[in-house]
Order: structure tokens, then sequence, then C-alpha cells
């Protein structure tokens, strides 16, 4: 059997990928197909990847060419890749013709002519840019506006804020030309919200109500009853309304969750999830742009929980401590869930410090992210035998804010989302935080 290893990006699969595809499976009896991962094509100056790494895996996956699909993640890996898959034929691109020559050690190597006046750049640079209205004072607006700029089709149109709070020298000066919510509503096509949660609600709402397609940190109220609402008047409209937990539009935190289902650790009895930060906090002067702990870590710490053990728990235990004279605003709040089939808890605080970290047990072993794991670009598969251990490894670029924007993107052209946040999830989190 002859074996045929390739390699490309596939950013918006076309007609010349496919052609290019088509063409390395006729070089033998079984095609490797190996997608480049954002992180790694960025290494290599093309960072403007239009579709996430799972997005383009699953494009590659129903052309029904590649007999096994893999991801590229770091330099020298083709080598790698040829020896342990026993590859006869490495093909690629006639624009690459000369730079892998060096492969001819190995096995053969083919360079297949391209399909003129066909790229996925040109497609890209044609696509009609989406304005993005920025609203909150927080120090995560300043990461998502930087994190526009990695991603095609996106423009950043104003911002609204009460108050300057964190926003950096660009988006200060920004702010002189928006006055209102309702002006920057009008030159937007789509909302980022990441202002106060007790604010999220009606700008929401207003947002949707002018149908405009909105992405607002978690949670986006703190009610079931007005998420119910805002979620049926989405729907009803056509628009978009995505629950913003950076976290889960990750590489390194999809991936866990797809080694976990597949049952890398067996069945999962238990999730622990521990989000804390150190604030100095007075009781006498809390900042208005401050979130307290259950809506600031409570939607990321419930992320992982809501997503193994899913929202169909029988019972919760809570503990909050709170700041006196402030009885919705808490230092640190402890939740514990029983399942039918399995436990889970919560840590997060503001005023509080704990070691952030998340451990999945299960029948087989456990994995284990060390603090902060909600930025994690390493996690591990413990077992028994420690020689079975396995580490895993994965550049975080812009913690996980870039895909969270493309998935966005995507859902605003119709396109399907692998790492969406389900309704039920978000359902369940305003559940949980609503109430400190």
């Amino acid at each position: 059997m002859t074996k045929v290893i390739t390699y490309g990006t596939y950013d918006f699969l076309h007609e010349g990928h496919l052609r290019l595809l088509r063409r390395a499976k006729a070089l033998g009896d079984y095609l490797i197909v190996g997608v480049t991962a954002e992180d790694f094509d960025k290494s290599r100056g093309k960072i403007n990847v239009g579709q996430s790494l799972m997005e383009r895996v699953e494009a590659i996956r129903q052309t029904g060419l590649a007999d096994k699909i893999i991801i590229e993640e770091y330099e020298g890996q083709k080598i790698d890749d040829i020896r342990r898959y026993e590859a006869d034929i490495f093909t690629v691109g006639s624009d690459w013709e000369g730079k892998f020559d060096y492969l001819n050690e190995f096995c053969k190597v083919v360079y297949l002519d391209r399909t003129e006046g066909i790229s996925s750049t040109e497609i890209r640079s044609h696509s009609q840019e989406l304005r993005i209205g920025l609203v909150g004072e927080t120090n995560i607006v300043n990461k998502f506006k930087n994190e526009c700029g990695y991603v095609n089709g996106v423009e950043i149109s104003g911002i609204y804020a009460d108050s300057p709070g964190m926003l950096d020298g660009e988006l200060k000066g920004m702010l002189e030309n928006t006055d209102s919510y309702d002006a920057l509503l009008e030159k937007s096509d789509a909302v980022y919200i990441a202002s106060n949660p007790k604010d999220h609600y009606l700008q929401v709402k207003k947002a949707i109500e002018k149908g405009i397609h909105v992405v607002c940190e978690s949670p986006i109220c703190l009610t079931t009853e007005d998420f119910n609402e805002l979620h049926h008047l989405a729907s009803s409209k056509g628009l978009v309304l995505m629950d913003g937990i950076k976290t889960a539009y990750s590489l390194a935190f999809n991936r866990m969750m797809l080694l976990i289902k597949g049952g890398i650790i067996g069945d999962v009895l238990s999730v622990d999830a521990t989000c804390t930060s150190l604030t100095d906090i007075s009781p006498q002067n809390l900042p208005s742009h401050l979130w307290n702990s259950i809506c600031a870590w409570g939607p990321t710490a419930l992320l992982p929980i809501f997503k193994i053990l899913g929202t169909d728990y029988r019972q919760t235990l809570r503990f909050s401590k709170t700041i006196q004279g402030h009885d919705d605003f808490d230092l640190f709040t402890k939740v514990s869930f029983l399942y039918d089939e399995g436990v889970a808890s919560m840590k997060v605080g503001q005023g509080v410090k704990s070691e952030g970290e998340l451990v999945i047990s299960g029948t087989k072993g456990y994995i284990y992210v060390p603090a902060p794991w909600w930025k994690t670009d390493y996690f591990e598969a413990r077992f028994e035998n420690p020689s079975d251990n396995r580490r895993f490894f994965y550049q975080l670029d812009g913690e996980g804010i870039r895909y969270m924007i493309l998935s966005f993107l995507n859902l605003i052209k119709g396109k399907k989302a692998y790492n969406q946040i389900p309704s039920s999830i978000s359902s369940k989190i305003i559940q949980i935080v609503g109430t400190v």
C-alpha cells in the first residue's frame, strides 16, 4: 500500500484545495492530510485564518478524501509524521517547489501545480467587514479590540463606556466619538458587551431590538427569565446572541474536551474547578466597573462542569462570603453539585486566593490542568502507572478571544461554530451566578 501525506491550512476550503487533494489521493492508496494549527501558521507569518482549526478539520473530513487527518503544530513535524505513518510520498502545491526537497531523504517528494486564480486570501478579502461596537470599561475590552486585528472580516466601529476605567489610550480616544449607547448601535452591525452584568439585560435587549448581533461576556443577564426572553427575541429576528466565555473557544480546552469524551480517563465522576484573583476591594469604595466574584469567575468555573457532567444535577450546596454593606458583592463563593453519577465543585473569589487548578477525575485516570487553568497551554492525563502519563502542549494566543471572534463571525454568516456554548449551559450558568 502506498501512503501519501500532504499539509495545508485549508482556510475556506475551495475548489483549488479539492483539486490538490484529489490529485494527492491519486498518487497512492492511503491519504494523510495534515491541517496546520493556527499557532504554527502564525509563526510563519500567516495569522489571518478565517476559520477555526476544528472548522477546517471538519471541512476536510466532509470531503471524504482523507483516510487520516492530523494536526501540524510544530517545526520539524513533517519528518516525524513521515516516519510515524511510514509515508511513501510527500506532496504539496508547486508554490512551495524546492522548499521541501530535504524530505527526499525520507520519502518521495512531489510538487503539484496549483489552480490559478483561486485562493483563501482572496475569498477572505472579498468578505464584507462586520462592524463591531464595544461596550464596557475593563481590561477585557482592550484584549477584545487587540484580537480583532488577527481576524479578517471585522472592524471596530466604536466604543461606549460609563467611564474610561481600564481602557487603553486608543479606546479612550474613541470614546469622544460615541456619547451614547444608541449612537454606538447606529454605526454597528454587532456589539461585544463587557459592561457590569447588572447592565447586560437592557443593553443586549436594545441591541437585538435594533437588529444587531450580540456577543456578551457571561453571564448574559442575571435571571433565567430574562435570558429566555433575550434568546427567544434573538431567534425570532434571526440574530446571533453568543455567550462570551473565552476559555470555551481556546484550542487546549477543546482538545481536552474531545479527549475526555473519547474516554481517555474513563467515566468522569468528579470535576473540581477553582478561579480566584486578589483584588484590592474596599467596602467604602467599590468601583462601578468591578464585577463580584460569582459573575467575574463563576461562568468560567462552571464551564467544564456543565460541559462534562451536564446541567441535570440533583442538588447544590452553596457558601458565599459577601462584603459588609454590599450583600450583592461576594468576595468568595463555593458551590458543590451532586449528580446521579458524579459530583462537582467550583470555587471563585475576587478577594480570596487559592490554587487556580482544574482536576477531572475518572475511572481510568484523571486530567490535571495547573493554574491558571482557564488560560492553559498545557495539561496532563495522569494514570495509576506514571509511565502511562501523557502531556499535552498547545500555544495559547489571545486567551481564546481570537477564536471566539471567529466563531461569532461564522455564526453570523450562517455557518456552524463547533465550540459554541449551548443555550442550555448559558441558562444554567445564569441560574447559579444570578444569586449570591
